[in-house]
């Protein structure tokens, strides 16, 4: 068996989502060859080729490939998937797009969004808002998968030796065009990667409550900023910061929850955090159930406090 990755990139580096895909691939066999497509990414390519346990990099170098377009994606990916007996991509919005029409274009079902590797053919992922877990088995010759990122480590960056073998399939379909983009930036670590992770909620009442009591505290920790669903559906921070089923997924050291009830659908984003710290005035909100650390206090008291004393 050979296993293919998808690999996540900018066009300039490798995202840390295709190292902790990496490490899904090892469980599965030891062949790995990971697929760079974009355009003017040979420094992603280079990097790739440095990550411990890839045997081979395939670098598919093309102007229609810079923005990763599904349209352009999916049909490279069925061009190479014949030596391949999985493809493997993480579960990130680039992921989700363009790997079910793989999985439709070679006729077969996909695994999506799993979090443990049982064996090459069998596979945990969460269902019911994360409620449960489901085994699941696939019979398909051809095994197509998404992983969830935060559910495995990251493979070391260094200490491998690949070769890096340039493909020229694959180009534009002239099914879509890219129009362009608008990126939120900040100099905080980037959610679903940061270590540590500050989050509010509806309680909080406003942006300019984010703005006074949560910016510092995430600022004095090096965090980045959440949300819950209710805090950006007000319209106090922006989509980006939402955590949770609907939002981003994420497993940092620290997470901070202040002003937030837990809803099923968030916890689901955050309970893999290794330890959680919640903030609320009702002891029986349900994230108490999975927070390491609760602290019944009013945020405007306790967290212009716990700032201070950073």
């Amino acid at each position: 068996m050979t296993v293919l990755v998808y690999a996540e990139h900018d066009n300039q580096e490798l995202k840390s989502a295709t190292l902790a895909t990496i490490t899904a691939a090892s469980q599965i066999d030891s062949d790995i060859h990971v697929l760079v497509a974009g355009s003017n990414a040979q420094a992603v390519a280079d990097s790739a080729a440095q990550v411990a346990g890839v045997n081979k990099v395939l670098l598919a170098d093309n102007p229609a490939l810079a923005n990763a377009l599904a349209e352009n994606i999916a049909p490279l990916v069925v061009e190479l998937a014949g030596a391949y007996s999985h493809i493997i991509a993480p579960a990130t919005t680039t992921g989700k797009n363009f790997l079910p029409r793989v999985a439709a274009l070679l006729d077969v079902s996909m695994v999506s969004d799993i979090t443990a590797v049982i064996d090459a053919k069998t596979f945990e992922r969460p269902i019911y808002a994360g409620n449960a877990t489901a085994t699941v088995q696939s019979a398909e010759d051809k095994i197509v998968l998404s992983v969830r990122g935060t559910a495995f480590d990251s493979a070391p960056a260094t200490g491998g030796s690949a070769s890096v073998e340039s493909v020229s399939v694959g180009g534009d379909s002239g099914k879509s065009s890219f129009v362009g983009e608008e990126l939120a930036k900040s100099d905080r670590p980037e959610l679903t990667s940061a270590n540590i992770v500050v989050s509010g909620g509806r309680a909080l009442a406003s942006g300019e409550n984010f703005t006074k009591y949560i910016e510092p505290l995430a600022d004095k920790l090096g965090a980045a900023m959440g949300a819950s669903r209710a805090a950006v559906d007000a319209g106090f921070v922006p989509n980006d910061f939402q955590v949770g089923q609907t939002g981003k997924i994420v497993a940092p050291n620290l997470y901070i929850a202040v002003g937030i009830s837990g809803a099923i659908q968030h916890l689901a984003g955050m309970k893999d955090s290794k330890t959680i710290v919640a903030i609320n005035t009702d002891p029986e909100a349900p994230i108490a159930s999975v927070a390491d650390y609760f602290l019944e206090a009013d945020y405007q008291v306790a967290v212009p406090e716990l700032t201070s004393k950073l």
